[in-house]
């Protein structure tokens, strides 16, 4: 009994030591590859910003830049990050450092889509930057920073996002705009603004948006005229000398300067085609460039004079008075070519001034004013570079693909990957199931321990003991004796030999025959009593056959059950996900996928509970039937020596 016990003890701490190990080959499996930027955030994503030939093919420099990120229901699962989105974060390539980022819109419960702006520090042309997105962490507060998104060079940022139609400035400047437009579902990236030529944007006459002479500055916008063909002002700065003018004229995009000196326009370049938005960038250093979508359209050798801050948004402010005096020279643009006046201009009447009075003025018609939609205004009083203006291209336009999320990864005490990610999904009575077949799977691991370690033990029990029979039989041959007993003295394991005790039980049975007056008249055994014998021996032999087999039927309880129990969980699991679907009336990959997956994990579970009972159960059945065989072979044996010694002195005594 007691050996049974320090048996069963043995099998639970090598039991115990297997499923500690299995759990931490999971672990370093879930393990991830790279630091987790913070342990309290249960997601991430590797975002990768594609300059490369493969991707958005930008080889011009970009530098620091700001990159448009948009989630939809088909890249990402908007149930795992809180409704606002105020736990995501945004971290570089290294995993350690934060990015600034703003949340221009999110909409997480209806229509799934979310716009978020990124700060990337130092964009590289020509080759794949990435950075990293973590959310999941309901404790935390908003981490967006409008104003830390931007560089101090970038004066104004309107997204057009406001539900009251004033444009508001996303920059630290708060360049707010002071009369509204209406906000229009249609725009480039989320809401953008419609104008209908009647009710420019005034923009404030704020110190930060006035103009040095000499001073670079990039402005850019998108566009979506009503008239592809009309010829209006998008936008127009000016004080009572100098002004600065982006506008359309018959639909090629212009940026003109005023001075009392000269108007010097870019040159003519290609009109805007089609329906479509189209990105309109101009750059002012020693050269006014315009850019449509990001393709040089026209220039000219000028530089900015000093302007005010006063400016106006789709349209043009009050245009100054012209005398009848000679005109002022007009500086050629490049090439060598008179600037056209004003866009739709009429032309000024010519009065003779009198004798000694001055010079006669009429005012000038203002151009048209702007009709159609414009989103995402930026200004800024750096040059930015070409590759920026790809970046702006390829991250916000219609054919966006500068970014790619890579597979979500997860972090928690589940790991990081797709298991985490399945165990995460497990529902309550999935979890039931799998409880199940964990015991399950303690207890066949456990039989198997105990059973491996008990028939190990009884095999080489039973070597030694064959060895002190040989040694024994020897000795009775010489004394004539029947049996001669065998002791465990000197040798401890012996009594874990199943042969010893069925020996054990025959010298038993034959010393009671031989000095309990039970042998014939002529001190012989009767056949009866060999026959009781054998069936002594027998009745050994099966309880010795109970011991090896016992809890056997555990292992084939897992094998048979573990698959059934699993596929239990699994068709609950299945019908509970289709029964939200429904309830939800709308399909959801995303949202279905991993339900599905952690239903399928129970079945996984159940075939991880069978496989190894399996195994072992056809291992320890062969084992145990050579012990019984051994057995059996060993009765045999003993039975027939005492009939044959028994027949010898029956000849003896005949003599």
């Amino acid at each position: 009994m007691k050996a049974r016990i320090a048996a069963t003890r043995r099998g639970l701490r090598v039991a115990s030591t297997l499923l500690f190990a299995a759990l931490a080959c999971q672990g370093v499996m879930l393990r991830p590859a790279l630091a987790w930027w913070n342990g309290d955030w249960n997601y991430r994503v590797k975002i990768d910003a594609d300059a490369s030939p493969k991707g958005a093919n930008i080889a011009d420099p970009i530098g620091r830049t700001q990159v448009l990120l948009r989630l939809h229901s088909g890249n990402f699962n908007f149930q795992t990050v809180k409704e606002d989105g105020s736990d995501i974060r945004f971290v570089a390539a290294d995993d350690r450092t934060p990015l600034h980022y703003h949340i221009e819109k999110f909409d997480g419960l209806v229509d799934q889509v979310a716009l978020i702006w990124v700060d990337v520090p130092d964009l590289a042309p020509g080759a794949v930057s990435s950075f990293y997105m973590y959310w999941g962490n309901d404790k935390v507060a908003d981490g967006g920073d409008p104003k830390g998104t931007y560089d101090p060079d970038q004066l104004l940022v309107y997204h057009f996002g406001d539900s009251n139609g004033l444009p508001r400035d996303t920059t630290g400047y708060g360049n707010n705009a002071l009369t509204a437009g209406k906000r229009d579902e249609g725009g480039m990236i989320g809401y953008g603004l419609r104008l209908d030529g009647t009710a420019p944007i005034r923009m404030p006459q704020s110190p930060t948006l006035a103009i040095t002479a000499g001073q670079p500055l990039t402005w850019s916008m998108w566009v979506r005229p009503k008239d592809v063909t009309a010829s209006a002002v998008l936008f127009d700065q000016r004080d009572a000398q100098n002004a600065l003018t982006i506008g359309l004229d018959a639909g090629v995009p212009y940026a003109q300067i005023t001075t009392p000196a000269a108007t010097q326009r870019t040159t003519r370049g290609a009109a805007l085609t089609g329906d479509a938005w189209h990105l309109i960038t101009v750059t002012a250093s020693n050269h006014l460039t315009v850019y449509v979508d990001g393709v040089k359209s026209g220039d000219v050798l000028a530089s900015l004079p000093a302007i005010g801050g006063t400016a106006m948004l789709g349209g043009s402010l009050a245009q100054p008075v012209a005398a009848t005096a000679p005109a002022t020279p007009v500086t050629a643009a490049t090439p060598a070519v008179a600037a056209p006046a004003a866009p739709s201009a009429a032309p000024a009447a010519s009065v003779a001034p009198a004798a000694g009075a001055a010079p006669a003025v009429t005012p000038v018609a203002p151009p048209p004013n702007y009709v159609g939609l414009i989103d995402e205004l930026r200004i800024s009083k750096a040059l930015r570079q070409s590759g920026a203006i790809q970046v702006e291209l390829r991250s916000e336009g219609p054919q966006a693909n500068l970014l790619a999320l890579e597979t979500p990864e997860q972090s928690s005490s589940l790991g990081n990957g797709y298991i985490g990610i399945i165990l995460k999904s497990v529902t309550p009575d999935a979890w039931v199931v799998i409880g199940v077949l964990v015991v399950m799977m303690a207890i066949s691991w456990i039989v198997m321990v105990s059973k491996a370690t008990y028939i190990g033990a009884t095999a080489k029990a039973n070597r030694a003991f064959r060895a002190a029979f040989r040694k024994s039989s020897a000795e009775a041959l010489e004394s004539g004796k029947l049996l001669q007993p065998i002791t465990a003295d000197g040798q401890p394991q012996i009594r874990r030999s199943p042969l010893f005790r069925l020996y054990g039980i025959a010298t038993t049975e034959l010393h009671e025959r031989l000095h309990g007056g039970r042998l014939r008249a002529d001190g012989l055994l009767a056949p009866q009593s060999l026959s009781a014998i054998r069936s002594a021996l027998d009745a050994g032999l099966v309880q010795e056959q109970q011991k090896l087999s016992k809890m056997m039927v555990l292992l084939t309880i897992a094998i048979a059950g573990g698959p059934f129990i699993g596929l239990l969980g699994t068709v609950v699991g299945v019908m509970i996900t289709f029964a939200s679907i429904a309830a939800a009336g709308d399909v959801n990959v995303n949202a279905i996928a991993p339900g599905i997956s952690a239903a399928l994990f129970a079945t996984v579970t159940g075939l991880f509970v069978a496989i190894p009972a399996l195994f072992g159960y056809n291992y320890f059945n062969v084992r145990i039937k050579d012990v019984t065989s051994e057995m059996h072979v060993f009765v045999d044996e003993l039975v027939t020596r005492l009939a044959e010694d028994n027949a010898t002195r029956a000849m003896q005594a005949g003599e």
